[in-house]
């Protein structure tokens, strides 16, 4: 059963990020799939504390490369289909409205999955791991809290262990999100604000929380 997760620390910027750029940028001429900015959906969380053993060093970093099925036929020579494959007990895959996972591919030692124009997607991450995690994810280079460029330091979900969480879209507060919606790379948010370099890739770093040893005496001696 997926069930409700938190968000660590700090509401987005990406409704703001989204309505704030002003000058018209040339469009898109690249092939392939992008995410959109979609419609809003109800989507809660909440703040928890979460320090991890190593600020900058996730345990794991996953990256998912999608396009349509031309594209992904282009990509993956001669493909494999398959389960997506697990990182020591972590799990990403992309999984569709109803949540059946969409096709994927394993090809050169890169994960392709295969989208369609005008659907809605979620990522779906996993942490069969007996610690919690902090999960920071990214579409086509963005960070889903802030909109800005995906980074280390920023901030993400945590899974407590055995717990499965669905993103559905770009961030705006903490109780909405922007659903992500496969469309042509001219109408992704990633174009809209003048940078497509990274449209067509899903990445997922995992952090570790930092273990404390416990005190017998935490009042002193």
């Amino acid at each position: 059963m997926t069930r409700r997760i938190v968000w660590l620390f700090g509401i987005g910027l990406v409704g703001l990020a989204c309505a704030s750029y002003g000058a018209p940028f040339a469009p898109s001429e690249r092939a392939g799939l992008g995410t959109a900015w979609g419609e809003d959906r109800a989507s809660s969380v909440r703040w928890v504390s979460f320090e991890r053993e190593d600020p900058l060093r996730p345990v794991e970093v996953v990256a998912l490369h999608y396009d349509d099925a031309d594209g992904v036929r282009a990509a993956a020579r001669e493909p494999g289909f398959a389960a997506p494959p697990e990182w020591g007990g972590l799990r990403v895959r992309l999984v569709d409205a109803w949540g059946a996972p969409l096709p994927a591919v394993r090809s050169g030692g890169r994960t392709h999955v295969v989208g369609r124009r005008g659907e809605r997607y979620s990522i779906e991450i996993q942490n069969q791991t007996a610690t919690r995690v902090e999960a920071v994810a990214t579409v086509d280079g963005l960070d889903v809290f802030d909109g800005g460029p995906g980074s280390f330091d920023k901030r993400g979900y945590v899974l407590d262990a055995g717990q499965t969480y669905r993103i559905d879209g770009f961030r705006q507060s903490l109780h909405e999100v922007a659903a992500f919606r496969f469309g042509d790379v001219s109408e992704s948010y990633a174009a809209a604000i003048g940078d497509d370099a990274n449209v067509g890739v899903i990445g997922v770093a995992f952090f570790a929380e930092r273990r404390r040893d416990a005190d017998p005496f935490p009042g002193g001696w």
